[in-house]
């Protein structure tokens, strides 16, 4: 695994860069634990593992690692599966449920005796006449009645069986991971659309199929006594923060998806919020996250504050120039606030790619390795892989949705591997 050392964040053609096949793909097949719940463009296992592998062989010796952006949770189990302790926080509620339960361990025969309590709870469980037509309103939009209570019943089921905090977690996890397949959702998409001409499904069977999955992926695990803690929240409110040796994260993107419409069904059903649209107040990227926000051009540095002029010169009124505006102020922020958590001589690791709007090239590499230059991290060093599996294909069509024609215009395809020291 190759990198190339960054002397100044002017001085090198981030588009020359070479790929490096090392950091594109693994013959290692990832643990059903890794699946147990869908999410978007999440962060490849073996980038985890080969992180860790990089930063050993950079001489940096890991104890803790954490992930800033820990999302579902891959590096957390990731470092659990390495036996290093971990930590990480994530502003998805519905994020932070997976990775805990990725992260945990458990007694298999308790899970069974759970499920067992839940089946016969759900069997026997009857609900009021009107329970479909007090449900939250977006519930109702996205579920037929028949779907509605019988996904309720097994709501229900959980809250009333399981006593054991870790254990309804695990069994709310898999409930969550029924919940797009059991919707009109359109199948396979990612942004939220109705199918007319989707039927029903067997909810329950769904559920027990979810749950054997979680079963195999148990079985599959070793118990690890290292410690995992994930916190919801944003990082750069968080007060109280852990040592790592080992920072291991992927930045949400500057264009990035809106995470809280997105997981709506599953922050709507735990009960997270009553409107999913709350959830998305304070995420880095969100377009929604910049309402109040004033552009200031003096406390950008070099690169962010050329991009958001070229953008301000293409689209001074829009909403999307405000957001990256945000984002290259707030990644600034996670950058210097990163260097009160890495102990003297750690690693930060980021995955992060660069994007377009309006013919305006976003260069989240250049911004994020001038904050690292900025802050006096040392031994930068840069390198490139190739995006050729999964949802994020490398070409859009005119619509703006992930396409695999060769046709179309190729935006989406390489992201970049930066590391620095402290």
């Amino acid at each position: 695994m190759s990198m190339v050392t960054v002397n100044d964040y002017n001085s090198i053609n981030y588009a020359d860069i070479p790929l490096d096949v090392n950091w594109n793909d693994s013959n290692e097949n990832e643990l059903s634990m890794h699946t147990i719940h869908a999410y978007p463009a999440k962060f490849p296992a073996f980038m985890a593992t080969k992180a860790f592998e990089y930063a050993q062989n950079e001489g940096v010796v890991i104890s803790t690692v954490a992930d800033i952006f820990c999302g579902c949770g891959t590096v957390a189990l990731e470092s659990k599966l390495h036996n290093y302790d971990f930590w990480g926080c994530d502003i998805n509620p519905v994020a932070t449920l997976i990775a805990k339960v990725k992260s945990n361990n458990y007694c298999i025969e308790l899970v069974k005796k759970y499920f067992e309590g839940i089946r016969e709870f759900y069997s026997k469980c009857t609900l009021e006449e009107s329970a479909y037509k007090e449900a939250n309103s977006r519930l109702q939009y996205w579920y037929t009645e028949k779907s509605y209570c019988e996904l309720l019943k097994i709501y229900l089921a959980i809250n009333h069986v399981v006593d054991d905090e870790k254990y309804c977690e695990a069994f709310k996890c898999i409930f969550s991971a029924i919940l797009k397949a059991c919707s009109k959702w359109l199948t396979k998409s990612i942004k939220p659309q109705i199918d007319p001409k989707k039927n029903d499904i067997d909810v329950f069977r769904r559920f027990e199929s979810q749950y054997n999955k979680l079963l195999k992926s148990i079985e599959e695990m070793d118990v690890r006594n290292c410690s995992s803690v994930i916190q919801c929240g944003n990082f750069l409110s968080l007060k109280k923060l852990p040592k790592a040796d080992l920072i291991v994260t992927s930045p949400p993107y500057v264009t990035s998806y809106e995470y809280a419409d997105l997981h709506q069904l599953s922050s709507l059903w735990l009960q997270y919020t009553n409107d999913y649209r709350e959830l998305r107040k304070g995420s880095i990227g969100s377009v929604y996250n910049s309402n109040d926000f004033s552009i200031d051009l003096d406390g950008l540095n070099d690169t962010g504050r050329e991009i958001v002029q070229s953008l301000i010169e293409n689209d001074k009124s829009s909403a999307k120039v405000k957001s990256v505006a945000r984002y290259f102020s707030d990644m600034q922020k996670v950058v210097e606030k990163c260097t009160t958590i890495l102990n003297p001589g750690g690693m930060i690791f980021f995955v992060v790619g660069d994007t377009e709007y309006k013919s305006v090239k976003i260069q989240n590499s250049k911004h994020l390795i001038e904050s690292l230059e900025k802050n006096r991290y040392t031994d930068i060093k840069i390198s490139k892989r190739t995006i050729s599996k999964g949802i994020c294909v490398p070409y859009r069509d005119k619509k703006g949705k992930f396409s695999t024609d060769k046709l179309n215009r190729k935006v989406y395809h390489e992201e970049f591997i930066i590391s620095g020291r402290m």
